[in-house]
């Protein structure tokens, strides 16, 4: 007999479910907005019923999640902000489990590379930099180099360095200081005096290649460090050519008593400044003593008789530099019983050089005072001369051919003619006419030669009328 048998094959969870990537994205920029599709893969199982229902599982929840998309497809994309600096690369882990007892797996790893963006500035590994230089520095003196390092990679890493310029009127920018722009290595390029600049401060910037490109700024103090290269300045007791004074001492004076102080200054700072005084020399030894510390002059001992009048010091000034630099200073008293023994000292050439040069001012001075009188003489000459033509130019003459013809026989007989008149000038001026009458030298003529027909005697004149 013949019958047909159906075998009904069960299904066994034989089979795993299988991952197919259809697109993958890498490296993603690590400015990559949330939401960004990395890769997109279908899930597929050839069992059936519950061995061939899927469920997927992403390990790393925080910077990526799964989405399902379309049936059997799942989009991997990111869902916070990314950090290359903090993480560079992301290996991330998508599980496909079937339903089936016991479940069956596979997984597929995607390595996702976050590239750089220049998103970080430079930053240099100190918040601020102290150089130091000894003044007298040789030119292009290396005293120091600054640094910084940029938290990106490639061209956005790459730093150079620059002086900033100030900005407005801060301070005056400092043209003795040069950095390397490849290694951030700081030169003094000229010598410094450190009497004439103790410090300065320059900012140096930090730039890196990217695009755009991001820089930081830092300060930079240099501290100039002072050497022993001025000597001890004497101001007192003054040491120019002039001749120096004399201090007064006493004969009665005790030992201990204040002479003179020497005063002396160090432009220099530090110990380099630290002055002492020493006495060189002196006419008696002996006699005078100088402190150590302050330069005071004081009598060691008493004055006798045997000590000369007058006496001569040289003080020594030296500072504690390494080498120490010295001054001197030379000072001189006098010993006296009685200061009314004082003197005026004998004039020196610089005084007599002096008192000439006085005179010569005074003889100009008396020049100049007596050219100007000439001149105003000549002036005030000058002035009447010119007022007495306009005068005669304004007078009346009555009988003026005989008046010359008079003069002229004068002239030959030595005596004035009878025939003489007088001469009558009329001068107006504030409506008032004033007459002037001039007598003739001889003593008297007679009334019938005078030009107005009646002339008054040498005593007569007209009443309210002045006679010259």
């Amino acid at each position: 007999a013949i019958c047909k048998v159906l075998v009904e094959v069960v299904d066994v969870n034989d089979n795993a479910p299988e991952l197919v990537v259809s697109s993958f994205s890498s490296p993603l920029p690590e400015n990559t907005v949330p939401g960004t599709v990395v890769a997109l893969f279908t899930v597929r199982d050839r069992d059936s019923g519950a061995n061939g229902k899927i469920s997927c599982a992403l390990e790393d929840q925080f910077f990526f999640s799964l989405r399902p998309a379309y049936k059997n497809y799942y989009e991997l994309v990111t869902v916070s902000a990314l950090d290359r600096e903090e993480t560079a690369r992301y290996i991330l882990s998508v599980t496909a489990a079937d339903a089936g007892s016991p479940p069956l797996t596979s997984t597929q790893t995607f390595s996702v590379d976050i590239s750089d963006v220049n998103d970080n500035a430079p930053v240099f590994n100190q918040t601020s930099y102290t150089m130091y230089v000894r003044e007298n520095n040789v030119p292009t003196v290396f005293v120091g180099a600054v640094s910084a390092a940029d938290a990106d990679v490639g061209l956005n890493a790459k730093v150079t360095y620059s002086l900033a310029p100030v900005q407005g009127a801060e301070r005056p920018s400092c043209s003795c200081i040069s950095v390397n722009s490849e290694n951030g290595h700081v030169f003094v390029l000229r010598p410094l005096d450190y009497e004439r600049l103790r410090q300065t401060e320059v900012t140096v910037s930090a730039s890196d290649a990217g695009s755009p490109p991001l820089r930081a700024n830092v300060s930079v103090r240099l501290v100039v460090l002072d050497e022993n290269d001025n000597a001890p300045l004497v101001l007192y007791p003054a040491q120019d050519s002039s001749p120096a004074s004399s201090e007064l001492v006493p004969v009665s004076a005790e030992a201990g008593y204040l002479v003179s102080k020497v005063v002396a200054v160090d432009a220099d700072s530090g110990q380099n400044s630290w002055l002492s005084y020493h006495l060189l020399r002196a006419t008696d030894p002996g006699l005078f003593s100088v402190s150590v510390q302050s330069g005071e002059v004081r009598l060691r001992r008493p004055v006798t008789e045997r000590d000369g009048v007058k006496q001569k010091l040289v003080v020594l000034v030296r500072d504690n530099g390494q080498p120490p630099l010295s001054a001197t200073a030379a000072l001189s008293a006098l010993l006296l019983k009685d200061f009314s023994d004082v003197r005026l000292p004998h004039s020196s050439p610089a005084a007599e050089d002096q008192g000439g040069s006085l005179t010569t001012y005074l003889i100009i001075a008396l020049v100049c005072v007596s050219l100007l009188f000439l001149i105003s003489t000549a002036a005030l000459a000058a002035r009447k001369v010119c007022r007495r033509k306009e005068l005669e130019a304004g007078h009346v003459l009555y009988g003026a051919d005989n008046l010359q013809s008079g003069l002229a026989d004068a002239a030959a007989a030595g005596t004035l003619p009878r025939a003489y008149c007088y001469e009558i000038s009329l001068t107006t001026g504030s409506g008032n006419s004033e007459f002037k009458f001039l007598k003739p030298i001889l003593p008297s003529l007679p009334p019938q030669h005078c030009a107005m027909g009646q002339g008054p005697s040498e005593e007569q004149h007209f009443p309210g009328v002045p006679v010259s």
